[in-house]
């Protein structure tokens, strides 16, 4: 969004909570991209995410489809795709340094499309490693990763972000997680959501995160 429509949209949310106070919670939230320079006051929750990479001092979006994905991975890393997913979770690594998240967006975004174009190998002991050392900074300095489910609702992948893998090292490291869908259309905002609360579950997670007038509360898996 525009900084015009970033402010218009707040004082939209602000509308609503007005509106619909004796009917229901309405919370502002905002996906911050942690290379943006949005001021992360008056948010009840931010997202932090990473989409762009620093490279030669351009931001390269690589949030893109599986073509430009492979020019980026080509044109900057020399056609190896591990070395694109080791330079994606040092930068996520820095999330905390660049604004206060409360919660982790989609943390293998960098796998956004590997179900189908194997980019790099998900299973290898060097992809786990820079995936791990990311998770031990994310868990330790904020705490809280979503499971999201858009990636699956717009046809990108057939596991939620992140998975099952990453999910189980998020709980070994004692990591919260919340239900997202990152949905883009209202057609998507519960997508998949029960089938993520079983994911969790298999995961070993006992409870996940709600938001609430008095900030994230744990709600049991039964």
């Amino acid at each position: 969004m525009s900084v015009e429509g970033t402010e218009e949209y707040k004082k939209e949310i602000a509308r609503l909570k007005e509106r619909y106070a004796d009917q229901m919670d309405v919370f502002c939230g905002i996906e911050f991209d942690m290379y943006s320079s949005d001021d992360l006051k008056g948010y009840d929750y931010v997202i932090g995410s990473l989409h762009y990479l620093h490279i030669e001092d351009k931001y390269i979006g690589f949030d893109r489809s599986a073509n430009e994905v492979k020019r980026v991975i080509d044109t900057y890393f020399g056609g190896s795709g591990m070395r694109f997913a080791k330079m994606y979770y040092e930068t996520i690594s820095q999330l905390p340094q660049y604004g206060k998240c409360d919660i982790v967006g989609h943390l293998d975004l960098v796998a956004k499309h590997n179900e189908t174009c194997h980019f790099f190998d998900i299973e290898s002991n060097e992809y786990k490693k820079y995936m791990l050392d990311a998770v031990d900074v994310l868990a330790r300095e904020i705490g809280i990763f979503e499971i999201n489910t858009g990636g699956v609702a717009r046809g990108y992948r057939k596991t939620f972000y992140p998975d099952a893998f990453v999910l189980k090292s998020i709980k070994e490291r004692k990591g919260n997680i919340v239900i997202s869908s990152d949905c883009h259309d209202n057609r998507y905002l519960n997508y998949g959501f029960g089938e993520a609360l079983d994911l969790a579950r298999e995961c070993g997670f006992k409870e996940v995160l709600k938001l609430g007038r008095n900030g994230f509360v744990p709600v049991p898996l039964y």
